[in-house]
């Protein structure tokens, strides 16, 4: 996966700043070679003159005037003159035209906007870091290589800053928490980000498996500040996306072939739908919203306790389609958006830190937390727009998970179809899956019976 499908970079023209410490420049550079063919690179603080190289052309123009000597492709970095080893920032008019020129032309602008002294982390101190408010991105940068080494200034930019904003004395030994304290703080990684901006973690120099799952850890509680945490190893090139997976149950459906709502039917001493709720909890669905319809002040009952968002549809007659779309609407307006303020791409895109939905049944209870963990975490590894178990190598099961970028599709819905009817476009990738028990449906007395004895 390249750091342009991680950091959901989907804008013809995106304006992406770069802070923090523990790989910054790399990053930017790789994330240049994935949006090229022509890529606009400056930095709004000094840049080391052996970190030029990583350009295809560097340019120190004297004024405003020489679109001419602009290279027709590749990377192009543009700063001020040197000073000693290092370049000056380039000013606010030369920022601005950069800006301009990018939105006229369709062109990429990766910024550096920090500096870190090749250190794996940093705290800003008073005068940084020097966002540009026009950004719609912020990739804020922690390297995991400080881990369990002293709080000092060898491994740490304004050691005495990240101690006050962590809470982590000087000299202790550098842990998870004190960096998710300080990259969460207002004035440590959330520092001068616009409003507006998407805030992405990078949480590089995840070399080992040990790493990965430390980082894994962190991102619950950097997910609370921000839209993604990314996990990388860039000198190994291997990449995570980690997103809030938001898990939607329908349970609106009137049971007719069975009778009576299966919905609150009991099962080991609980009604299916609230097996089904606890379960997507269970797998650390957030939020997790269960779409009514008949019957819906019982199904609602059921749920009582449950850290759930309950969203009715009235519509549940005209089909299952009325359901998922009702699902993806309650995600939206529990942001504090409109249903008619996300049709769009571009729009969803933009909406929340909302990754995927997981779609569950009110009427399969035995669904494990297992399986919807092993598709989430291959989601955060691949992003395939929809993936579901296979049973046995041959069948198709649920729960199915979806990336935002099929909502606006499944919004398009109509009548009684579910999510398979975007199946043709979107690539449908599976994992396997060797619990048959899956693919048990319950659509009469008799199979409510095998249930009872068999699960």
């Amino acid at each position: 996966m390249h750091l342009s499908r991680a950091f959901r970079i989907h804008s013809a023209a995106p304006h992406i700043a770069f802070v923090g410490a523990g790989g910054k420049t790399t990053a930017l550079f790789q994330l240049a070679r994935d949006l090229s063919p022509t890529v606009l690179v400056t930095a709004t603080t000094h840049l080391g003159a052996w970190q030029i190289t990583a350009a295809d052309h560097h340019l120190i123009p004297k004024d405003l005037s020489f679109p001419g000597e602009m290279p027709a492709q590749g990377v192009i970095l543009i700063t001020d003159e040197f000073e000693n080893d290092r370049t000056k920032p380039v000013s606010a008019e030369m920022l601005n035209w950069l800006r301009e020129k990018s939105k006229n032309e369709n062109l990429s602008l990766l910024i550096e906007a920090d500096g870190s002294r090749q250190k794996p982390l940093k705290a800003p101190a008073a005068h940084e870091p020097p966002i540009p408010e026009f950004v719609d991105t912020v990739i804020v940068v922690a390297g995991l290589s400080a881990l369990g080494n002293p709080l000092d200034d060898r491994h740490v930019h304004r050691a005495e800053i990240f101690s006050q904003l962590s809470g982590l004395p000087l000299g202790q030994p550098i842990t998870p928490d004190s960096i998710t304290r300080e990259l969460t703080h207002p004035q440590g990684g959330l520092k001068n980000i616009p409003k507006h901006a998407r805030r992405i973690a990078l949480l590089n120099q995840a070399d080992t498996p040990e790493l990965e799952a430390i980082a894994g850890k962190m991102s619950r509680d950097l997910l609370q500040s921000f839209d993604a945490v990314v996990i990388a190893s860039l000198r190994e090139k291997k990449l995570q996306t980690l997103e809030r997976c938001a898990g939607i149950i329908l349970a609106a459906g009137e049971s007719k072939r069975f009778g009576i709502s299966k919905q609150l039917l009991d099962w080991k001493g609980k009604p299916f739908v609230r097996h089904v709720a606890e379960t997507a909890l269970r797998a650390d669905l957030d939020p997790v919203i269960v779409v009514t319809g008949f019957d819906s002040a019982q199904i609602e009952s059921a749920l009582a306790g449950l850290p759930v968002k309950v969203a009715h549809n009235p519509d549940y007659q005209n089909g299952q389609s009325t359901s998922i779309k009702k699902g993806i609407e309650a995600l939206h307006t529990s942001c504090g958006l409109q249903p008619l303020e996300f049709q769009s791409q571009e729009t969803l895109e933009s909406a929340d830190n909302i990754g995927a939905a997981v779609f569950l049944l009110a009427d399969q209870p035995q669904i494990p937390a297992e399986v919807i963990r092993a598709l989430t975490e291959s989601h955060a590894r691949e992003m395939q727009p929809i993936l579901a178990p296979l049973v046995m190598e041959e069948r198709r099961a649920n729960p199915v998970l979806f990336d935002r970028a099929t909502f606006p599709d499944l919004l398009n819905l109509k009548g009684d179809v579910g999510g398979r009817a975007i199946f043709d476009k979107h690539r449908v990738e599976y994992i396997p899956w060797y619990d048959d028990s899956l693919l048990f449906d319950i659509d009469t007395p008799e199979d409510y019976e095998r249930l009872k004895k068999n699960l």
